[in-house]
């Protein structure tokens, strides 16, 4: 348990820096919510409050997304045929529409892995105290 919360401390935190650095960005009203709903959720975990309805939904919605991330123009696909899956880490500022893009899809699967590990986690204590 204590391991979880400190899981999600990490993740609040980090979810709420990406949001921040997200106000620059071409889409920041969409990117921000993302994250910020990532972190809400993770800040009611800890406070044991689990609605599978809300996780479900960041499910669905994030799902959606990455995967039209994968089959975009510019999109993850495109990123290893065309550009040899460069090194998209090295610079902060996405110079190219395929970086930007396969940026957006691996920040879609942290929020989706977090949300994972807070949904298996809580749906078991949920079991145990029936």
């Amino acid at each position: 348990m204590f391991e979880m919360k400190v899981f999600n401390w990490f993740f609040i935190v980090t979810f709420i820096v990406f949001a921040g650095l997200q106000y620059n960005d071409p889409d920041p009203y969409l990117w921000m919510p993302i994250y910020l709903y990532a972190a809400l959720l993770c800040w009611l975990s800890i406070r044991k409050k689990f609605s599978p309805r809300a996780y479900w939904a960041g499910f669905i919605v994030y799902g959606v997304y990455a995967l039209y991330k994968v089959f975009d123009e510019n999109g993850l696909l495109d990123w290893i045929r065309k550009h040899n899956a460069q090194n998209i880490a090295g610079n902060m500022k996405a110079e190219t529409p395929w970086v930007e893009e396969t940026r957006e899809f691996f920040g879609l699967m942290i929020v989706i892995a977090v949300l994972g590990l807070n949904y298996i986690y809580l749906s078991r204590q949920k079991k145990r105290t029936r």
